[in-house]
C-alpha cells in the first residue's frame, strides 16, 4: 500500500461507500480515497453500502475505509464485509480505546481522535503497533464537550479545537506516525481551506482530508513549498556549504534552521 506520508500526496478525499459510482472518481481526483461507511451513510443504507464496497473493488493501494465506531453493531458488520475485499487500511472514528484498536492488527489503522477522551489519549493510541496515522475532527469533539460550534464567525477554530489539533499532531510526531488534518466543510470559499492547509503543511501534517473534489487542488497547491521558501532554503544550504558567515536574510543560521531548509527542498522535490 502507498504509505501515509507527505511524499505520497496530501489530499484525502471522503467518498460515501453507498456511492460506488464515485469510487474511481475519488481515486482519480485525490491522493487517497476514504470510502466512508460511517457518517456519510444513513443508518438504513449501511448494509447496502457494505455490499457496494464488496461488489465494486477499486485499487486498494490508495484506499482507506472508514468503518463505524468500535463497539457499535455496524463496526462488527463492517469488519466482516472487509474480509471479502482487498482493503487493508481502515480509519477508526471516535478512537478512544487503545486496547480495542490493538485488536485490529490485521489492518493498518488511522485513528480518528475526535472526542475529548480520544484527544487526551492520542499519544497512547499512537503507540499501538497497527496505528500508522492519527487524524483529528472538530465537530464531534465539540459535541463530546457539549459545545455548539468549533469555529468563530471568521471560520477560524475556537481555542479548544485548535488545542486538540495541536495535541493530535504532537502525539503523532512523538510516536513517529503521520498526522492528517481535519476537513473544512465550507464549500463556498477556499480561503479557510487555504489558510488551514498552509498551516498544516508548515506544521508537519502529512496531509489534509477533504469532502469535495474541488478542494483537492487547493490542498495540493498549498502543500507545495513556495518559490520564496525554496529560494530561502537554497540560500541557507549554500551559506552553510560555503563555509562563510552563516547569516541569511538577517537570521543567524543554526542546525535546526538547516534541517528546516532541507525539509523544504525535500518537499519541493517530492
Amino acid at each position: 500500500m502507498k504509505p501515509i506520508a507527505p511524499e505520497s500526496g496530501p489530499a484525502y478525499l471522503f467518498c460515501p461507500a453507498s456511492r460506488p459510482d464515485r469510487y474511481q472518481k475519488a481515486l482519480d481526483a485525490a491522493d487517497f480515497a476514504i470510502l466512508d461507511l460511517e457518517d456519510a451513510v444513513a443508518p438504513a443504507d449501511k448494509a447496502s453500502a457494505r455490499q457496494a464496497l464488496i461488489e465494486n473493488p477499486v485499487d486498494p493501494d490508495a484506499v482507506i475505509v472508514r468503518v463505524n465506531a468500535i463497539g457499535t453493531p455496524d463496526h462488527a458488520l463492517d469488519l466482516k464485509a472487509l474480509e471479502q475485499t482487498a482493503y487493508g487500511r481502515i480509519m477508526v472514528p471516535k478512537a478512544e480505546d487503545p486496547e480495542a484498536i490493538a485488536q485490529l492488527d490485521q489492518f493498518e489503522v488511522i485513528a480518528l481522535c475526535e472526542t475529548a477522551r480520544g484527544v487526551l489519549l492520542a499519544s497512547t493510541i499512537a503507540e499501538v503497533p497497527c496505528v500508522v496515522a492519527l487524524m483529528w475532527g472538530a465537530e464531534d469533539l465539540i459535541v463530546s464537550l457539549g459545545g455548539r460550534s468549533s469555529r468563530r464567525a471568521d471560520s477560524s477554530y475556537l481555542d479548544v479545537a485548535q488545542q486538540a489539533r495541536s495535541m493530535v499532531l504532537l502525539a503523532a510526531g512523538a510516536q513517529g506516525v503521520a498526522a492528517i488534518d481535519a476537513v473544512v466543510l465550507d464549500l463556498h470559499s477556499n480561503q479557510p481551506l487555504q489558510r488551514e492547509s498552509l498551516d498544516a503543511a508548515a506544521s508537519g501534517f502529512a496531509g489534509k482530508a477533504c469532502i469535495h473534489p474541488n478542494q483537492v487542488e487547493a490542498i495540493r497547491a498549498t502543500w507545495e513549498p513556495s518559490s520564496d521558501q525554496v529560494k530561502w532554503a537554497r540560500q541557507v544550504l549554500d551559506a552553510v556549504n560555503g563555509g562563510g558567515v552563516e547569516v541569511v536574510e538577517g537570521l543567524m543560521i543554526d542546525e535546526p534552521l538547516v534541517r528546516l531548509a532541507r525539509n523544504v527542498l525535500k518537499d519541493a522535490q517530492d
